[in-house]
């Protein structure tokens, strides 16, 4: 029989306080993208989202239309 390995006491030995002091920590380093960077990141990932449409659509293609010309 397989024994689970979660127990309730080990809840009481985290440490919440220094697991959120660190989540603070990283929210404290990040900074709101300037105007250009987000455009940026927008036009690249619109680029990603086409790219990988189009390549659906050929492997699409390629299984549904070419095996009736055959």
């Amino acid at each position: 029989m397989v024994e689970s390995t979660f127990n309730l006491s080990n809840l009481k030995n985290i440490n919440v306080s220094k697991t959120l002091k660190s989540y603070l920590r990283v929210l404290k380093l990040t900074k709101k993208p300037s105007r250009e960077e987000f455009l940026m990141i927008a036009k690249v990932a619109g680029a990603g989202i086409i790219l990988i449409g189009f390549i659906g659509f050929i492997i699409y293609v390629l299984l549904t239309e070419v095996p009736k010309w055959m």
